[in-house]
């Protein structure tokens, strides 16, 4: 069974392709072109789509995957073994929710701390009984760096090496605001796994996101090290869980 699974950002669309629960093929676009998705449904002979989307969904892509796949519409009403007790589904992030489902198929009973690295910082916990309460949304590496230039008179944007990956020491204005901006991400996501510990045993930490290896790098040598898994793809593959629950339960 190959499947097609779309998660659009903020930022970026990226596009998998899964044999049951292999990856075969990942692409990551600024801008989503249905005819890439002809391509792919032709080359691996898709059965099942699925997409996520963070803003108004694309309705011509939707419509390339109703007409040459199996289409399974994707929101927070889809539930795979998980008690959500968020209060206001209709305000939670749908790749929010794919990370959940995803923690809770491949952590199945473990207390799994998730922390998205992207445009926003995600913190959300799903706990050792596959209870789904909430977590916190914070301000992203790069909205950070744009928030210190708009809000103020005289600092410049600053860019940053996400490759490089160093937190340099603040000996000029360029290097202050990237130290501040850098470090602070750091101190916060160390400030929230500890305060998680405190809360949880055996917590397990999930990173994931554009800016995720930039955090796993910060914290290789941390006393949380352990504790840690760096999944570049946990949204594509909760969507993926959600093709092979639907896929169970009509079958």
């Amino acid at each position: 069974m190959h499947n097609l699974v779309i998660d659009i950002g903020n930022t970026n669309s990226k596009v998998a392709v899964f044999d049951d629960r292999t990856i075969l093929h990942t692409q990551v676009f600024k801008t989503l072109d249905p005819e890439v998705l002809f391509d792919l449904i032709a080359k691996y002979q898709i059965d099942y789509s699925i997409i996520s989307s963070v803003g108004p969904e694309l309705e011509e892509v939707i419509q390339v995957l109703k007409n040459k796949t199996v289409y399974i519409p994707f929101s927070t009403a889809v539930n795979t073994g998980i008690k959500n007790f968020y209060q206001t589904l209709a305000t939670l992030g749908l790749d929010r929710w794919a990370k959940i489902i995803a923690a809770n198929h491949y952590h199945q009973g473990e207390n799994c701390f998730i922390i998205d690295a992207g445009t926003c910082i995600t913190y959300d916990l799903l706990n050792a009984k596959s209870e789904y309460f909430g977590g916190s949304i914070s301000l992203g590496i790069d909205m950070r760096f744009k928030a210190l230039n708009h809000y103020t008179g005289r600092l410049p944007l600053v860019d940053w090496d996400r490759e490089e990956g160093i937190v340099p020491d603040g000996t000029d204005t360029t290097t202050a605001i990237q130290n501040g901006v850098l470090q602070g991400v750091i101190n916060e996501v160390e400030g929230f796994i500890a305060q998680q510990n405190n809360k949880n045993k055996d917590l397990r930490v999930l990173i994931t996101g554009g800016n995720g290896a930039f955090l796993l790098k910060q914290l290789k040598n941390s006393i949380f090290a352990p504790q840690i898994i760096h999944d570049p793809y946990l949204v594509i593959k909760g969507l993926n869980e959600v093709i092979a629950f639907e896929y169970v339960q009509k079958n």
